[in-house]
């Protein structure tokens, strides 16, 4: 069950790699709730390439793809 804590650190990325590590990571650990959130973040950027809910924060403009996704909130998994 402690697995998933050190695969952690890699789920915040915008690397579609580090992502699909995440992925197998937590499939192999067999830790169901760690990977479903893995998934959500590895699909999230493939969808727009970053996390739009961080744009603000970063100061990247906002596709309204983006901001639609974001309004039905999106992010909430």
């Amino acid at each position: 069950a402690l697995r998933s804590l050190f695969y952690l650190p890699r789920v915040p990325s915008e690397e579609p790699a580090v992502l699909d590590r995440a992925v197998s990571l937590n499939e192999e650990a067999g830790a169901t709730e760690s990977l479903r959130w893995a998934r959500h973040h590895r699909d999230v950027v493939a969808r727009f390439g970053r996390f739009p809910h961080r744009n603000a924060l970063l100061g990247r403009e906002t596709t309204p793809e983006e901001e639609r996704f974001l309004a039905e909130g999106g992010f909430s998994g």
